[in-house]
């Protein structure tokens, strides 16, 4: 058996520091959004994507897919949702086994008062300490990142 190849104290400080921002960012997030819209970020996670569909409806199956969720947290969150009024569920005409998440005009109007806010928030606490060239670099270190993932991934299904 090989000996495991331990991360550097470097790079275990860089790994803690990056798990800390995710937790923190995460945080500031959920303050942000219930404070400013009384959304919280799940809510602000489905409401983005069906905001940005062709008539703000998606099936739940792709909806699950673009925020990574599994089926029963979907479920339940839009269960939430739909009473509060920002969604409704709808049957899918190709599959009737399948349902189709719709954007009501309280989950439109929802989404649209916060996403300034949001994308202030974001701004503030995740590019503003960068510089323009910094955030360029950034970009290309996290696709760099996310190629490697992608494709551990595809060797492993």
């Amino acid at each position: 058996m090989t000996e495991p190849s331990w991360l550097t104290p470097q790079e275990a400080d860089v790994w803690a520091k990056y798990r800390r921002l995710r937790r923190e960012l995460h945080r500031a997030q959920e303050r942000q959004l219930l404070r400013d819209s009384g959304l919280s970020a799940a809510d602000y996670a489905l409401l983005a994507p069906l905001s940005e569909s062709a008539d703000g409806v998606l099936r739940a199956r792709d909806l699950g897919a673009e925020v990574d969720w599994e089926r029963s947290r979907l479920s339940h969150q839009i269960s939430r949702m739909e009473k509060r009024g920002l969604v409704t569920r709808e049957a899918c005409a190709e599959d009737a086994r399948g349902s189709m998440v719709r954007l009501t005009p309280k989950g439109r109007q929802a989404i649209e008062e916060a996403a300034p806010r949001h994308a202030d928030t974001v701004r503030r606490l995740f590019f503003d300490p960068f510089t323009a060239q910094e955030v360029r670099l950034f970009g290309e270190f996290l696709d760099r990142v996310l190629a490697q993932v992608e494709a551990e991934a595809l060797d492993t299904a």
